[in-house]
Parts: structure tokens; sequence; C-alpha cells
């Protein structure tokens, strides 16, 4: 349920909280970009206050806080700012951190919540001058709802319906003025109309080894946690170039420590760590080397539906598209043709098998994300 007209008014630095994109079906593995309740916690305990804290993503981090310094000098609330880009990589923090610099409370819901133009309409009646509206998953929000956010981006402003057919009628209502603060997965999904209305818009790129180092180190000295710089370049080297990934293995490399009774982590020792937790030196989990594997294996590299491989490997369809499949593109082991998936000469040669001839007139198909076979 989203927030009502009851909502208590928030100072600054406090947080409303609303809910958040569920997981896909079987997305827990300890690399996937999306974590469990409990993870998030202790995520949130790591995540930098402001910019000068925040590592990496340089282009858009120097970029936002131009946007914020003007407003503080203008005296008003921040332009609406978009931020898209895949899982784990910072948006969040970044809607945390236009709040703090602002000085503002921040209100936080999601798109799956707000499904009833209502639904917005006492989130937005409820928030207090300067308030950021951090909005999650912005493109799976209810088109009615999207529709009245327009008015109230531009204007300030939203139309109440009382009442029904020929005798409706519109009561405007004035709001205070707010940021929104939208984050997606899936820019293409926005209409241009809401898209345009945002005054800023940042895309967060994957993060290098040497920035995840980085990240790394920091969150290390918040834990307390003594690392070897081999240390960290090994978890560094594992974290699918993902921040939320790289501190959620640290902290497994952490309790493997712990447990046995070491005070210094070398490379030697996260390495034991990550692949007891099945993470190889490639970041790879389990599924990941499941899918591959039956590619392989059971296909002969493809190509092969993507309900056949998700059968082979146990899991659901979307689970195989929306948690493994990213990677393995973006690392160049599996490929997406119009005839279905195939493993690519690195799968093979990452596995430590010969690629047959077959298997190579395969991986010649054309590659194409559009009319794939399902």
């Amino acid at each position: 349920m989203a927030d009502d007209d009851q909502s208590p008014t928030l100072l600054p630095g406090q947080i409303s909280v609303g809910r958040g994109p569920a997981a896909p079906r079987g997305a827990s593995e300890l690399a996937a970009p999306v974590g469990e309740p409990e993870e998030r916690e202790l995520e949130a305990a790591l995540r930098p206050r402001n910019l000068s804290d925040f590592v990496g993503q340089e282009r858009v981090r120097k970029q936002l806080a131009l946007v914020l310094a003007a407003s503080k000098i203008r005296g008003r609330s921040a332009d609406h700012v978009l931020m898209s880009g895949p899982p784990g990589l910072g948006k969040t923090t970044l809607a945390m951190i236009v709040a703090a610099e602002m000085n503002a409370p921040l209100r936080i819901s999601s798109g799956p919540a707000i499904q009833h133009a209502g639904d917005l309409a006492a989130i937005l009646s409820s928030l207090t001058e300067g308030e950021v509206l951090f909005l999650d998953e912005i493109h799976r929000m209810s088109r009615p709802a999207e529709e009245m956010l327009y008015m109230a981006m531009e204007d300030f402003r939203v139309d109440i319906i009382v009442g029904k057919g020929a005798g409706a009628t519109a009561i405007p209502l004035e709001l205070p003025a707010f940021t929104l603060v939208g984050a997606t997965t899936r820019a293409g999904l926005l209409p241009g109309p809401l898209r345009d209305r945002f005054g800023f818009t940042g895309h967060l790129e994957f993060y290098s080894v040497a920035e995840l180092e980085l990240v790394l180190r920091r969150s290390a000295g918040m834990m307390d946690l003594k690392l070897s710089s081999a240390g960290f370049a090994q978890i560094a080297g594992r974290s699918r170039g993902t921040p939320r990934i790289a501190n959620r293995l640290l902290r497994r490399v952490r309790d493997w420590a712990l447990v046995h009774g070491l005070e210094v982590i070398d490379a030697g020792a996260a390495s034991a760590a990550l692949d007891m937790y099945e993470v190889d030196a490639r970041g790879l989990d389990r599924l990941d080397r499941s899918v591959l594997d039956a590619l392989i294996n059971k296909f002969n590299g493809g190509p092969v539906g993507l309900s056949t491989l998700a059968i082979a490997v146990g899991e659901e369809s979307e689970t195989v598209e929306t948690v493994a499949e990213p990677f393995l593109v973006r690392e160049g082991l599996l490929g997406r043709t119009p005839r279905g998936r195939i493993a690519l000469p690195a799968a093979w040669e990452h596995l430590g098998l010969k690629m047959p001839g077959n298997a190579v007139a395969a991986a010649m198909l054309p590659l194409d994300a559009e009319g794939l076979d399902s």
C-alpha cells in the first residue's frame, strides 16, 4: 500500500519507505544484483552519505553536483532527476545523497507500489516543501498514475476527480515544490512525455576493477577489516562490475576469515572464501555455470530456446533471462540469436572444453536481440 494522507511530516534526513520491487523468483544467488531484505539493511550502513564519498560514476557525479549546487544558490528545489542503469550501481544511494545535499526529507516508494492514481495522489498530497520523492523502478508505474505525475512534476498540481460519469468534477490540488528522483533499470520502457519532464538524466555504468577496489577499501575501513592489496583485487575481480555485489562478497569473506581466525585477509584467503561460495575467478556463480554447462554439454553449444535452457538448469525462464544472461552476454560467454542462445568460444574455454566444428558454425550465427526463440 502506498503512503496515505496520514503520513507524518518528515524532518531532514528522515526517510519514509514504501514497498520495493520484488526480485525474480529464484534470484537469490550470492552474486545476484538484487539483495534480500536482510542484505539490504547491511548494505544501507555502507552507503556513502554525500557526493564526495561516492566512488565511481565520475561524469554523473560531477553533473549532479552542479545541478544541486545551482539549486542551492537559487534557493529552490532541485530539478527532477532520472537515474538509469543496471541494478546495484548506486541509483538509490544517489537519491539519498540528493536529499542529504539539499538538506531535505526523503520519501521512498516504487513503481510497482503505485497501481492507482489515488496511491500517487496520497503520496504527493503529504509531501512537504522541498521534499525529495524517490520512485524506484519508475517504469513499472500504472498508466493513470503516470499521467497524474506529468502535471505534478511540471506544475506542482494534481486534479482530484470527484464523482463519476457526467457529474464528475475535477478539484485542483496545489502541491509544494518537490524533487522527484526516478530510478529505472529499463529506461527504454519510459514514455517520452515522462522522460522529458526530468531536468537531469544520468546513466550509471558498470564499475572498473580499480573503482571497485576503492569501494571495497572504504567498506573494509567501516567494517574494521584488514585486507592486503591482492585481497582487495581478488574480491573486486569477482564482483561483476557492481558495488552491491562487491560489498556482499566482502561480508562473506569477512565471515570466512572470522571462522578461520585470520586477522589479515590476503589473496589466498579471499580466493578460498569465494571458491567456497561458488563464485569463480571471473565472477560466475552457480547459476551462471549451470547455464553454460547445460548449453554446452546438453545442447552442444546451441542454439537452444530460453524456456528449454531454463528447464535444463531447473530455473524459471525469467530468472535465467534477468539474472544470468546479462552478465554472460556482457562477458562474451553467451550469445542471443534469432534461433536461440548459443555458447561463444570464451564459454568453452572458461569450462576447459574444446569447441567442436559444428559449435563453431553455430557461434557464427548473427547475434540479434530481437525476435528471440523463447
